[in-house]
């Protein structure tokens, strides 16, 4: 075959580049973008704060270990998910003291100078929290799931269950909600 420079100068341009994402990276990222609700699930599961964040930033280097293994996951935000649900619950079983009490956090939390204002916002989250906490155990986990941004299939592979009992699940606890809410006012 002939030498033709043109054809090497094209065959330059059009070669794939190659990414200088590492995996490292690409874990960084998604730590990133995902810590603050991984953060928030695991005290939904009733960790208290400072026990929450070690296990946020466990479940994020046990994706880095897994990957560095060669595991193959697809759906990396889904796998996170799934692993801080069931670090939650081991962690949450091994705690000889109650269950972090989000109220705890409104009642002592002041944001707002306007006794008024605060005290209606208090009472807002205590209504809130007691309706939320109406709801079975499922219908609350599948609850807060879908309000970090997971989908029902991601769920129902977090949870153990199929994506129509997400759904279920989800149709109820809102059905509840609205009814409470309906009562409140």
């Amino acid at each position: 075959m002939p030498y033709y420079p043109l054809h090497e100068e094209l065959a330059a341009v059009f070669r794939p580049v190659r990414s200088t994402v590492t995996l490292e990276d690409e874990v960084a990222q998604l730590f990133e973008e995902a810590r603050d609700d991984v953060y928030r699930y695991l005290l939904t599961l009733g960790l208290h704060p400072p026990q929450a964040q070690e296990a946020a930033q466990e479940v994020f280097l046990r994706l880095y270990t897994s990957l560095k293994k060669g595991e193959d996951i697809q759906n990396r935000r889904g796998w996170v998910f799934r692993v801080a649900h069931n670090l939650g619950l081991k962690l949450r079983a091994r705690q000889n003291a109650q269950p972090f009490d989000p109220e705890m956090e409104v009642r002592i939390m002041d944001p707002v100078k306007n006794p008024e204002a605060s005290l209606l916002e208090r009472e807002r989250m205590v209504r809130i929290n007691r309706a939320i906490s109406g709801l079975s155990e499922q219908q609350r986990r599948c609850l807060q799931l879908r309000l970090e941004g997971l989908r029902y299939p991601e769920i129902g592979e977090i949870l153990g269950i199929s994506a129509s009992t997400v759904g279920e699940f989800l149709r109820r606890a809102l059905n509840r909600l609205r009814k409470e809410e309906e009562g409140l006012q």
